[in-house]
């Protein structure tokens, strides 16, 4: 079922109770919705409660105004974390980048061409824009905000007021080769994706195909993930694997391997923008479509 056949969207994560599902469905029965989509989970090991919901308006009797007030009077009954939204609000997005381009250029396309809802308002990079050649920013205003004296911290500023000026409602780092600092991150938590060139666990630090080329591997993957103030441990919504072999030298393990992360962090950005992710403590809850 597309967005325009679900426009309104209920996420929901509270302690979990008996009762939640028949109190929030009951609401938006009486108040004219109609539900299309239900998804829910609840945690027997933290005792948590999630749940997506995606419902159309059924009749005339239908007060979108209304509804926000009972729903925001329930959601505080439950002392819940909720979101809820028409589907077809686009996020603002800024997406952090380095040299490389594969994933950058991959969700500007999406982007462009309305495979992944959402704006973005900003592309910055720790590069000049002539390291992109001849890649399609389109109307994307660009920005080069590079590590100056090693003040890592004076650069995550900058990126910071651009992203609060901007009133962004996410930041996706493609394949940006840059460590965020414990305040840089815990200020993004939440609303930073980033994506990482193996199945986690994996090889660390520089040459990461080529390390597993020497291992004789005979999987590759990507892992999107949440942002945290611990390195490639955040909450993760998205991980896919790849089936090589010994045939397969350096060259084709980066080639195959930036296939993966493009996908990767794309499903991740669309879970996201669509509501379908959850933080759990340090997993995660993800509804699929």
């Amino acid at each position: 079922m597309s967005k325009t056949e679900i426009p309104y969207i209920l996420a929901v994560a509270c302690e979990d109770r008996p009762g939640i599902v028949a109190r929030i469905t009951g609401v938006i029965f009486e108040e004219g919705g109609n539900i299309a989509e239900s998804q829910q989970f609840d945690d027997s090991l933290s005792g948590r409660f999630f749940s997506r919901i995606a419902f159309t308006p059924s009749g005339p009797g239908f007060d979108e105004a209304r509804l926000r007030a009972r729903l925001q009077a329930l959601m505080a009954e439950f002392d819940a974390d909720y979101r809820f939204e028409r589907a077809d609000v686009r996020r603002r997005v800024v997406i952090l980048a380095s040299k490389q381009d594969h994933c950058l250029a991959d969700l500007l396309y999406r982007a462009r061409t309305g495979d992944l809802a959402m704006d973005v308002v900003a592309v910055v990079s720790n590069h000049p824009i002539s390291v992109y050649g001849s890649l399609n920013f389109g109307s994307v205003p660009f920005h080069h905000f590079p590590v100056l004296d090693g003040d890592k911290r004076a650069q995550e500023r900058r990126i910071s007021a651009l992203i609060e000026t901007l009133n962004a409602d996410l930041v996706i780092l493609a394949r940006y080769m840059q460590i965020l600092s414990d305040e840089f991150s815990a200020e993004l938590n939440g609303r930073c994706i980033n994506i990482h060139h193996s199945f986690l666990p994996g090889f660390k630090g520089a040459r990461p195909y080529h390390q597993a080329f020497e291992r004789g591997v005979k999987l590759i993957g990507a892992t999107a993930h949440y942002v945290t103030g611990d390195l490639d441990e955040g909450p993760i919504i998205v991980q896919d694997v790849e089936a090589v072999s010994h045939r397969d030298l350096p060259d084709t393990l980066v080639r195959k391997g930036r296939d993966i992360e493009r996908r990767v962090l794309a499903r991740a950005v669309r879970y996201h923008i669509e509501d379908r992710v959850f933080v759990n403590g340090r997993t995660s809850v993800v509804f699929p479509d």
